[in-house]
């Protein structure tokens, strides 16, 4: 490798890093994936650079363990965020068990179906404001540096929190901290 080689590669990591930084000092608060964009970096890359606290990672490894301890925290949301849509569920994530390839989850719930579980790189525990207001989420990632899937602590009537899921997702995140 010649040495403009070597060079040219951390100098178009530090552009990226510079391009994340400068948008997401525009918008601190705003959608991950549109901080992304417009840094034309991944939404991985935006979560990397967060402040200290605001997301803590889980191995993939912990992926059914955390999916697992999350079944048991009531009616959550669960986001699906691609280019074409965001699709947003209210519902109880049930119990999931592997076969044929894939992680199926199936129960007495609105969100229901099969996650290539393999696919994950890792788990973000993200708490941050979002336009305004604390928010706290559980992202799947993948290979790609985007998210499979989301799963937020829900809101109240009064649009806080609900205080007994935070202290679950807290918990949960403080152990990876």
């Amino acid at each position: 490798m010649s040495l403009s080689a070597s060079i040219a590669v951390p100098a178009a990591e530090a552009e990226r890093r510079a391009r994340a930084l400068a948008a997401l000092a525009e918008k601190p608060d705003g959608v991950v994936e549109a901080i992304a964009a417009k840094a034309e970096v991944t939404p991985a890359e935006i979560l990397s650079i967060l402040p200290k606290g605001a997301a803590t990672a889980a191995p993939a490894e912990d992926f059914e363990a955390i999916w697992s301890e999350m079944s048991s925290w009531g009616e959550v949301l669960f986001i699906v965020h691609t280019d074409d849509i965001v699709l947003e569920a209210s519902g109880s994530l049930p119990p999931g068990s592997e076969g044929h390839g894939w992680f199926n989850i199936h129960g007495d719930s609105p969100i229901g179906g099969h996650i290539r579980k393999e696919n994950c790189a890792g788990i973000t525990l993200v708490d941050r404001a979002f336009h305004g207001r604390r928010s706290c989420s559980v992202w799947f990632m993948n290979r790609k540096g985007s998210a499979m899937f989301k799963v937020f602590v829900r809101r109240d009537a009064a649009r806080e929190l609900v205080a007994e899921q935070l202290v679950q997702f807290e918990a949960l995140r403080d152990r990876y901290a």
